[in-house]
């Protein structure tokens, strides 16, 4: 299947089947940051977009545990900036009709939450096909070298995902299930 299929399909199928799924718990998160000894504190989130898992509460629970959050805020030029955010702030919304920090200090995080449509055993994915993400993980990598997890739920999972030179594996797939390694 091309990525625009699987696009096209997961759109519709995380829409139909979203209400009949639990969220990730906190505690994975935790669990993951712990077994990979990650001493960083600075968490990138991100606030949910048609139907993507909803992060906000466990971006909550991590920033009552002391942890910076920040969340994405699109620039030109397909790119974007992670900005410190905190829970008690305003957001504004995006040309896409996404919420992010008006202004703020970037923050280069040590974790990223990056939401996707689907995902396969190799812990490629499949987003909107604006490459945001690929974009900033090449940016960021320049920098340090963050823990990259990908939210989702488990019926997202595909067989195969197509991959070019620029499209960027995470390190974690964490669903209502389990942690994919």
């Amino acid at each position: 299947m091309k990525k625009s299929q699987i696009r096209k399909k997961y759109l519709k199928l995380r829409e139909k089947k979203i209400q009949n799924y639990n969220l990730i718990n906190t505690n994975n998160i935790i669990k993951l940051l712990k077994k990979k000894l990650i001493k960083g504190k600075i968490i990138g989130g991100y606030y949910p977009y048609n139907n993507e898992l909803d992060c906000i509460q466990i971006l909550k629970k991590l920033e009552k545990k002391n942890y910076i959050i920040s969340l994405p805020k699109i620039k030109k030029n397909f790119q974007m900036d992670f900005i410190q955010w905190s829970s008690n702030e305003p957001l504004v919304i995006n040309r896409f009709g996404i919420p992010e920090p008006s202004n703020g200090k970037i923050k280069f995080p040590d974790i990223l939450l990056i939401p996707l449509l689907s995902f396969d055993k190799k812990l490629n994915r499949v987003g909107y096909g604006g490459g945001f993400y690929d974009r900033y993980i090449h940016k960021i990598k320049r920098i340090k070298k963050p823990l990259l997890v990908g939210l989702a739920y488990s019926f997202q999972r595909v067989k195969n995902i197509p991959i070019n030179e620029y499209d960027k594996k995470l390190d974690f797939v964490i669903t209502e299930k389990n942690i994919i390694e």
